[in-house]
């Protein structure tokens, strides 16, 4: 038997020292291999991206071409009619579509396509009394969603407005409101007692900017208006109503106890409208809506505002509004961002945040005129990053829920003079807060929802100005990525390369209150089915 020739064995640390040099040789052909990989996702990705740009560039220029054609023919398609039957029986869907309009403006309801419906093009052809239409002069035509919504809430239609933050919707319902007093007064408003109006609102911040605008909007034609809030004294607010008003602007918990202490009544209100209700309900007012709901008359008129559409808000609907009431969605019923405002995402290590913060107020708020909103996720952090600002020489103003009434509202009113055009706050000024000239919003954290991302940023850009909001986002927010992701293309904006890499996966929605096991379900989905096991039949 031959043996094969065997190569003389290395001795000791220079054998040992070859294998120590092919292992690192080996990884270093794969972390190359690991490297170029990623550049090579990462470049599908981007092409991906960018054939799906084209194509639907390609689609809205296909779309275009068979307006024109159809113009061309004669058929009137700026407006679309679509039959949707649903297990309530058929109900018209009236799509407006026409040709330059940034948003689609859906509208759902029973007789919805009727002419007297029809979406108003300018404030003259409401036919409303000019004392009540002195609050929109500085307007020169009605927002998308006043335009759908007047016709209905005038008429007296329950109603259900989806639309973006900053589009109007507090005027939305609030004309038709005032409307509602002087009908039901018919002139007699020295006589008033107890209001006829009611307006629901998540946070003292919303319900105070309501009431600004309710105000505004009812004095002129001496519509009076309170706004009942907790964290402040209960005295002056049971004064003005026993002066008798017309309409309230309460958030859940203060109205309650008001009612409990039987120095606010609501049986004569019946036009009660809830703004952002799904906010409401992930704050868990649920109790308190249905409890202070059930104080009104029982053939009030319901009106529901909220930027997203859940099953809890859905149900809140279906048991308190006209088994067919009008849907206005202006945009879409996903969660979408407001296309005026510039966003810039930043994945950082948490630590690089506040360098990266004092860069951007350099370069954002240098003069310190123009108005910088920061947001924090927590009572803590506010409190934290407005005291280290301070030690950097910035003058700033901060506002959050652990803070007296009185120091939030004097610090949003600096804010909103321009005394102090720097503000850190938590989500409580994400909602509500309604200053026009706010430059750039900072997300120093960011919220634990997208929801909350977006209205967030829709503190700039509003009323129809630019704006831009600067997001920094860490490894512990990976969870959101894909979402964060969806938004930034439904917007057309730059999405980093940083933030792929935590994937494009969405999550199943959780429930603020009830966590990971709460599970939405649609509306039309079948009944459980009791199902019985007899002794027989076991083994």
């Amino acid at each position: 038997m031959v043996k094969k020739h065997q190569e003389p064995a290395l001795v000791g640390g220079e054998q040992f020292g070859e294998q120590t040099d092919k292992k690192k040789k080996m990884k270093k052909k794969d972390k190359h291999k690991e490297s170029n990989f990623d550049e090579q996702e990462e470049l599908n990705i981007k092409r991906k991206l960018e054939e799906t740009e084209i194509q639907q560039g390609f689609k809205k220029k296909e779309k275009k071409k068979k307006r024109k054609e159809e113009k061309e023919n004669g058929g009137d398609k700026d407006e679309e009619i679509k039959l949707h039957e649903n297990n309530n029986g058929h109900e018209l869907t009236h799509v407006n579509c026409k040709e330059g309009d940034e948003e689609a403006v859906a509208v759902t309801g029973k007789d919805a396509e009727e002419a007297k419906y029809a979406p108003l093009t300018s404030f003259s052809e409401s036919n409303l009394p000019d004392s009540v239409l002195k609050c929109c002069k500085s307007f020169k035509n009605p927002s998308p969603i006043q335009a759908h919504a007047w016709p209905f809430l005038l008429d007296g239609r329950d109603f259900i407005g989806i639309a973006k933050t900053g589009s109007g919707k507090t005027l939305a319902y609030g004309i038709p409101a005032v409307m509602h007093v002087l009908k039901k007064r018919k002139g007699a408003l020295s006589k008033r007692v107890n209001p006829l109006c009611l307006v629901l609102a998540p946070t003292r911040e919303l319900a105070d900017q309501i009431s600004v605008v309710l105000h505004d909007a009812g004095e002129p034609c001496g519509v009076k208006s309170v706004c009942l809030y907790g964290g402040t004294s209960k005295g002056p607010q049971i004064s003005s109503l026993k002066s008798g008003v017309d309409i309230i602007i309460a958030t859940p918990g203060r109205l309650k106890d008001l009612i409990e202490m039987n120095v606010c009544h609501l049986t004569e209100v019946s036009f009660v409208v809830l703004d952002e209700a799904d906010r409401m309900l992930d704050m868990g007012f649920r109790q308190e809506v249905r409890s202070i709901l059930s104080n009104t008359c029982s053939d009030r008129q319901m009106i529901m505002f909220s930027a997203t559409w859940p099953i809890d808000v859905h149900n809140l609907a279906e048991e308190y509004m006209d088994p067919h009431p009008i849907k206005v969605v202006v945009g879409s019923e996903d969660t979408a961002a407001n296309h005026d405002v510039m966003q810039i995402v930043e994945v950082l290590d948490e630590h690089a945040r506040y360098g990266r913060l004092l860069a951007l107020l350099e370069k954002y708020h240098k003069s310190q005129r123009n108005r910088v909103l920061v947001f924090a996720l927590y009572q803590k952090e506010a409190e934290r990053l407005d005291g280290m600002l301070k030690t950097s020489g910035w003058k700033v103003v901060s506002i959050h829920g652990n803070k007296a009434q009185d120091q939030r509202t004097k610090a949003l009113s600096l804010f909103k003079k321009g005394s102090c055009p720097l503000m850190v706050s938590t989500d409580v000024a994400a909602r509500g807060l309604d200053v026009p000239d706010v430059e750039v919003v900072i997300n120093y954290s960011f919220p634990l929802t997208t929801e909350d991302y977006v209205h967030r940023i829709g503190r700039t850009g509003r009323a129809g100005k630019k704006g831009v909001a600067h997001t920094f986002f860490t490894h512990h927010n990976k969870g959101l990525a894909g979402e964060l992701v969806n938004i930034l293309r439904e917007a057309g904006q730059v999405v980093p390369a940083g933030l792929l890499k935590f994937g494009t996966h969405v999550k199943k929605k959780e429930s603020k209150l009830y966590g990971a096991h709460f599970r939405e379900i649609s509306a039309d989905a079948p009944k459980a089915k009791k199902i019985r096991f007899d002794s027989d039949d076991e083994d």
